[in-house]
Order: structure tokens, then sequence, then C-alpha cells
């Protein structure tokens, strides 16, 4: 009960930075106390409650008052003259920080998404597109050969996040989407039958593999690929190279399955043969 009365002042002190302008919006202050801004998205909808590391880290940027924040005494603010200088503009605002979770992560990732300390021991880079200033996304390794050709094992996927109260209506048919779920974390292309059987299908862009289903209480996080970084091979040469392999091996293996068949069918005529003279 003690919690939800601080996380609920919690969430009367970042509407009131907002309506003081100073601050944008929620998730820009996360960005200026420098933590995930899905989190505080969590605060802000009730999914998770505030914690004193995240109180703190709001009142060495901002002149709160924390007597508020924890026993309702008094003033949002310590101070009723708002400095506004301190307002997040396009030129000052922190970048978006776009956490990289390798093969050798997921596993952890799967358990521990939403701990703020894991995601901030995580590797994370930003890129200079305008479009990566706003959202929330992730870079996932990808492993295996189930989307081939449309994306290799080894690529890296840039990711923007579906928040779950919108997978209903944004998650959109034949696109492709990294599903972090109770299993693990897959890549697919997707049929949105969240509407009539609360599941997604889950398609490989490789046709060796089958379909699956997957139900939305197995789903932890589902995010939008909006870009790869891919290897890069210097010489056309490596290209016409490796499928010519790829057309020798193939040509191998249908020889050497002609040779099996044709002393199959010689073993057989001769068992054919013996059986006939034994009956004579």
């Amino acid at each position: 009960m003690k919690n939800n009365l601080l996380t609920n002042r919690f969430r009367s002190m970042v509407k009131y930075l907002k309506e003081e302008n100073l601050i944008p919006s929620a998730r820009q202050l996360a960005l200026k106390i420098e933590v995930h801004p899905q989190c505080i998205s969590d605060i802000m909808t009730g999914k998770r409650s505030v914690n004193s590391d995240i109180i703190e880290k709001c009142a060495q940027n901002f002149d709160i008052n924390l007597n508020y924040l924890y026993r309702g005494t008094g003033e949002i603010m310590n101070s009723k003259d708002l400095v506004h200088n301190d307002v997040l503009t396009p030129n000052n605002h922190f970048k978006e920080r776009i956490a990289y979770v390798p093969i050798a992560a997921q596993a952890g990732y799967i358990e521990q998404f939403l701990d703020d300390t894991f995601l901030e021991d995580l590797v994370s880079f930003s890129l200079p597109d305008s479009r990566y200033q706003h959202g929330s996304y992730r870079c996932f390794d990808v492993v295996g050969d189930s989307m081939e050709p449309s994306i290799y094992s080894g690529d890296k996927l840039i990711c923007q996040n579906v928040e779950q109260q919108y997978w209903m209506n944004s998650i959109k048919n034949n696109y492709v989407y990294v599903i972090v779920s109770n299993e693990g974390v897959i890549v697919k292309r997707v049929i949105n039958q969240l509407a009539t059987t609360r599941s997604l299908s889950l398609i490989s862009d490789n046709s060796f593999y089958t379909s699956t289903e997957i139900l939305a209480s197995d789903i932890r996080e589902v995010w939008i690929v909006t870009s790869k970084i891919s290897s890069f091979m210097q010489s056309p040469n490596n290209i016409k190279n490796g499928l010519d392999k790829v057309v020798d091996n193939l040509k191998d293996t249908i020889h050497d399955q002609s040779k099996l068949i044709q002393s199959l069918n010689t073993t057989i005529e001769k068992l054919l043969k013996q059986n006939r003279l034994a009956r004579a």
C-alpha cells in the first residue's frame, strides 16, 4: 500500500514537471535521468512501481521535495521559483540508446528484460537517423537459417518496441518481428490472429521450415524489425564463388544419390532373379 501511494505521487510529479514545461514528456524524463524509457512508461501506466533509485535520480536532476514523494507533505517542488533553463530541447536531449542483445545474452534477457540493472549492463549504441531518436529500440543477433534469404545468421536486427496494449491492432500481417517468448527469442514473419485465436502465426521465409503458432499468454515482448546490419563482402566474386560452391555441393549430392539408387536397383534385380530361380 505504501509503495502504491509513492508510485501515485511519482506520477503526479511527472505530470507536474510536464505542465511546468520542465520536461516535454515522460520519455524525455527517462532519458534525462538515464533510465530506460520503457521503465518510466510502465510506471506511468501502472505496470510497475517506482523504486528509490529512480526517485534519487529525479532528485539529482530536479528540485523535488522528497517529503512530498515519501510522506505526501508539502509541495511537489522545494522552490516555487521554477528554473526552466534545464528543459530538454532537440539540441541538448539525451540521444536514444539502443541496447544490443547478443546471442550469449538472450537466455538471460528472457528472464530479465524488465530489470534495469541487466539492461544497463548490455552494450548500447545510438544511430544518427532521426527515426531512432523516438521510440524504444533493441538490437538482436540472429542465429539460424529459418528467415533466409531475407535475413541470414549473423545479421543484427534493429527493432522498435510494440507495447502490449497495441498488439491487437499494431502487429501487421506479413511483417517481420522479433518475438520474446517464454521459450526464447524468435525472428519470424507474423500473421496476427490475436482477435480470433489469441495467437500469432509465425512463418519462416525459408520454405524448409513449417509455420507455427504462439499464444499471446506466452509472449513477453514484441519488436518490429526496422533495419538490419549485415556483413559486407568486398568483392562480388565472393558471392558468385559462394553460390558456385553451393551448386557444386548440390550436384555432388545428386550424383551420390543417383549412384545409390542405381546400386539399390541392381541389388533388387538380383534378389528378384534369385527368387524366380528358387521357385523354378
